[in-house]
């Protein structure tokens, strides 16, 4: 029997307190959604009052504040995706959320930023030679991440203290270079296919504490993926595992030590889309989320 009545999706995004919601997408995506058809609502993840299994379909979007409550972000994750269909699923949530996945993505043969772990306990192990970032494995938006020199050991151990009192897993990476002059480049995926890219500036500079606030994506602008961005991004999310369906993703790539891209980061589960910079993708987007609302 053919569906006559209009897919009622769910945006899920995050309470913002007393700020503006920085999601600028959101509301635009709400209003195309519903002029498309469907019955859509941005509603907080965490608000107790919303009814999940009320919806067709859950779109994980801009809940920015999970990283402070990873492990119940991950348990809602969980819960809503067994009373609705939820994209992207909750098993892509649960390995996303601790970047630990990037040594799953290095074991995969997908080149990453070479990436050391040091979980509560473990002796800090910090770079001799050469410049270094440190922030935890449950993070977002820059949070509690900082870049050293060698000769500022006890500061960046300091941080990694900091970290591990609350619990949390630090991880090392060495600072790569050409982000300062390249930037970052994101290649953002939807409905299987390239959606649009973007290019950023570096957002962690000298001397900025870990636990200041950090413009997450500073000096953005369209991007034209080059054929080696392309294969790596490609890589990196054939390495997911289960291979599972993916409503939405994006790969953040930089140029590596060898001259070639690598994966700096993996965003599966409330990776900002950029629409405000690329209006041209909204019509594909709605298209993409009324097709999952729908079918499946």
């Amino acid at each position: 029997m053919a569906r006559t009545a209009a897919p009622r999706i769910a945006l899920a995004t995050y309470d913002p307190g007393p700020r503006v919601n920085h999601d600028r997408d959101l509301p635009v995506l709400v209003e195309a959604l519903r002029e498309a058809g469907a019955d859509a609502v941005a509603l907080r993840w965490d608000d107790p009052a919303a009814d999940w299994a009320g919806h067709d379909l859950v779109v994980i979007r801009s809940t920015w504040d999970y990283s402070w409550r990873a492990a119940e972000f991950v348990a809602w994750a969980e819960k809503t995706g067994e009373a609705t269909r939820l994209a992207n699923p909750a098993e892509v949530v649960r390995w996303n959320t601790d970047k630990r996945y990037i040594g799953d993505l290095a074991r995969a043969g997908v080149p990453v930023v070479p990436t050391d772990y040091l979980a509560p306990g473990d002796p800090v192990r910090l770079p001799e030679a050469h410049e270094y970032v440190v922030k935890p494995t449950s993070g977002a938006g820059a949070r509690f991440a900082a870049r050293y020199t060698p000769d500022q050991r006890e500061t960046a151990t300091a941080h990694v203290e900091r970290m591990r009192a609350e619990g949390l897993t630090a991880m090392v990476q060495p600072f790569v270079a050409s982000i300062d002059t390249e930037g970052e480049r994101a290649l953002q995926f939807f409905g299987g296919r390239l959606l649009h890219a973007s290019r950023k500036g570096a957002v962690l500079a000298p001397g900025t504490a870990y636990d200041a606030e950090k413009t997450a994506h500073p000096d953005l602008v369209p991007w034209t993926p080059t054929e080696a961005e392309l294969a790596v991004a490609e890589r990196a999310l054939a390495a997911v595992p289960g291979r599972p369906e993916l409503l939405y993703a994006r790969v953040d790539l930089v140029t590596g030590a060898d001259g070639q891209p690598c994966v700096m980061e993996l965003e599966l589960v409330e990776p900002n889309l950029f629409l405000w910079l690329h209006p041209a993708s909204l019509p594909r987007v709605v298209e993409a989320i009324l097709t999952a609302a729908t079918t499946g």
